[in-house]
């Protein structure tokens, strides 16, 4: 781990695509990772055209022996990263006397599981290091609580508390974890959605608008670099004020 590496989930597109080209402005390699292998390549080409160095991967982060596979791989490349962003995540919406035992268990598996994995294997290099960042992105949907999405919630929720609870373990070998919560952000599931329940979202919102994946990608690379080297256990909301 002698460069100064990122890697973030979930990046061949919204939130985990800025972060990665805005991790790439202040580090010497960014990884990116999505599910299939057409989309890591695509991540590549992204990272290609936007002049940063780094590549994309393929990683479920439900399946352990996925995260493990990962891990090996950039050990023995020397690519473990002093950085880890935890943003891949799914939804599996439903109002809870309706939810399928599946979609509890796919979300709890993929938004909290896979965060507890991650950290565990890519925090102990760091530690060895002492020194480096673990950013997990987590939802206001934690904080307020959306109907139809006590799953999602619950799990996003448990990342905070996770987070928390890990910062104080690791916080004197010089390794931060902070949360991101994003609000409402332009996103391919936003933009799809009718104008009239955009209209009636925004209403909702302060500012009067979803706010753009780079608002979040901003903060993340803020919380990563040496500006933020005292910043641990914290959750900062990214919503325009919507609590």
């Amino acid at each position: 781990m002698t460069q100064n590496i990122a890697l973030v989930t979930g990046a061949s597109r919204g939130i985990g695509k800025a972060c990665a080209i805005a991790l790439g402005k202040i580090s010497d390699y960014v990884i990116g990772t999505a599910t299939t292998e057409d989309s890591a390549k695509k991540i590549t080409a992204e990272l290609v055209k936007q002049n940063i160095a780094g590549e994309g991967m393929v990683l479920d982060v439900a399946d352990k022996s996925s995260m493990d596979a990962l891990f090996d791989t950039l050990k023995s490349q020397d690519k473990l990263p002093r950085v880890l962003v935890n943003n891949a995540g799914i939804t599996r919406d439903n109002l809870l006397l309706r939810m399928k035992d599946d979609e509890w268990n796919e979300v709890l598996q993929t938004n909290l599981t896979g965060v507890y994995y991650m950290c565990k294997l890519f925090s102990k290099p760091m530690i060895k290091q002492r020194t480096g960042r673990i950013i997990n992105i987590s939802s206001v949907s934690a904080l307020m609580g959306n109907p139809g999405q006590c799953n999602y919630a619950a799990a996003k929720a448990g990342a905070i508390a996770f987070s928390r609870s890990l910062a104080k373990e690791i916080a004197s070998r010089n390794v931060t974890v902070n949360v991101v919560a994003p609000g409402f952000i332009e996103s391919d599931m936003t933009l799809s959605l009718p104008e009239a329940q955009r209209a009636a979202i925004c209403k909702t919102i302060p500012m009067g608008r979803m706010g753009e994946p780079d608002d979040i990608a901003s903060v993340v690379a803020f919380l990563a670099s040496d500006e933020a080297k005292y910043i641990t256990g914290e959750t900062i909301q990214i919503s325009g004020g919507l609590i």
